[in-house]
């Protein structure tokens, strides 16, 4: 039998909340994030609305000479990532000596964006001395996982995917592939991303992909409902603690959830449309019910990708129909509250499935009066339920799918 891969910490910077806990708290309670942006002036935008991470203080976790130096994606994957290092009783700066096998993994979609329009914004008003020395560091991908390596002596294997919005479930993916083939003993899987920026935003709204309701943000996002008009953007970030079970134990750690099963494919069909009838997407889970080797009826729960654009969310109902039947488990879309978080939301919505199995409660999908199927989806307020298996999936453009599916640890 395959070695057990188990979750021992968790971490969280969302629009929300930032915490685990207070995002869980606030998510099942039905807090929706997404109000009318205020980290710039969007008055002359068609997009003026966005889920923003409101009650940061990267004073709070990260060093002075770092806030100066890194992007607000590196920002959150660093602060989510000293969150579930601390619950996994993991200190800063042993590492090298403690866990010399203990690895990382970051996913994101654009890593520094919002540096890069704002440096090009300073450049073509020629005032080029005032783009610093530190430029390029903050605008890598790569950087963000260096500087939490850097922080804790991580000195195993380092890696950064950029998967779009699949990201961070492929950053779980990895990790539990790279304990399994004996690379490392533990790995710290995380995702952020911050992309609210005029030039994203421009993009993204002459693509018709961004609701426009900009006099009812707490209603703009509407996952799997008939009237949805868009996603709304959100950024933050998450991360995760994963071990051997053996090596778990071995040092006493709390285990919160059995990381059962995981996949990733592509559709192989067009970069920001998904197939129809969502085939790409439910081979995805299937494979990773394979993996987890449960059967569709074993899973209680469902984080859909579930953005608010009605296309794509179509095709997810009809790729789950597939491979659960008209019948299936329980599912909400947590984007309703959070924003669509990019690489930070393949991260947290996987935190929401370990704590609904911890918490046995659900939480709701907002703004779901007008379902585009007859799939059980949890509308209004959260639900009791016994959760025993969840599964999380992100999509992204590409035609990239990631599943993942979490058990109560026994």
């Amino acid at each position: 039998m395959k070695e057990k891969i188990v979750i021992t910490g968790m971490g969280a910077v969302t629009p929300v909340g930032v915490g685990a806990s207070r995002y869980w708290t606030n998510l099942i309670n039905g807090k929706c994030g997404i109000d009318r942006i205020s980290s710039f002036d969007a008055s002359e935008l068609a997009v003026q609305i966005a889920a923003e991470v409101r009650d940061f203080r990267a004073e709070d976790f990260l060093p002075a000479k770092l806030i100066r130096e890194s992007d607000a994606f590196t920002q959150y994957a660093f602060a989510a990532a000293a969150e579930a290092l601390s619950q996994a009783g993991i200190d800063r700066g042993r590492q090298a000596d403690q866990y010399h096998r203990f690895g990382i993994v970051m996913g994101t979609a654009m890593s520094g964006i919002d540096t890069i329009a704002a440096t090009q914004e300073i450049l073509t008003n020629a005032v080029h001395k005032n783009v610093g020395p530190r430029f390029v560091p903050r605008i890598l991908g790569n950087i963000a996982a260096a500087q939490i390596a850097i922080e804790y002596g991580i000195t195993g294997p380092s890696y950064t995917l950029s998967t779009a919005c699949a990201s961070g479930g492929d950053a779980i993916g990895m990790s539990a592939m790279l304990l399994l083939s004996g690379e490392a003993d533990v790995m710290l899987a995380a995702g952020a991303d911050s992309t609210l920026c005029p030039l994203v935003i421009y993009s993204l709204a002459n693509a018709q992909a961004l609701s426009r309701e900009n006099d009812d943000p707490s209603s703009a996002c509407r996952p799997f409902d008939a009237s949805a008009k868009g996603f709304v953007m959100g950024e933050g970030g998450g991360a995760l603690v994963l071990e051997t079970e053996r090596h778990a134990i071995e040092r006493g750690a709390r285990i919160y959830a059995e990381l059962a099963g995981w996949a990733n494919n592509n559709d192989a069909h067009h970069v920001t449309r998904p197939i129809d009838d969502g085939a790409g997407s439910a081979d995805c889970m299937k494979k990773a019910l394979d993996k987890a080797e449960l059967s569709p009826a074993d899973i209680d729960y469902i984080n859909a990708h579930g953005t608010g654009a009605l296309k794509g969310d179509a095709a997810e109902a009809k790729a789950m129909e597939t491979v659960f039947g008209s019948e299936g488990p329980a599912i909400s879309s947590t984007k309703a509250a959070t924003g669509h978080m990019m690489g930070g939301g393949g991260i947290t919505e996987v935190i929401a499935c370990i704590k609904s199995i911890e918490t046995g409660e659900i939480p709701p999908t907002l703004n779901l009066s007008d379902p585009v199927s007859g799939l059980d989806f949890v509308t209004d307020t959260r639900r009791g339920c016994r959760v025993d298996a969840a599964m999380s999936n992100a999509f992204g453009f590409g035609g990239q799918n990631s599943t993942i599916i979490v058990k109560r640890y026994e």
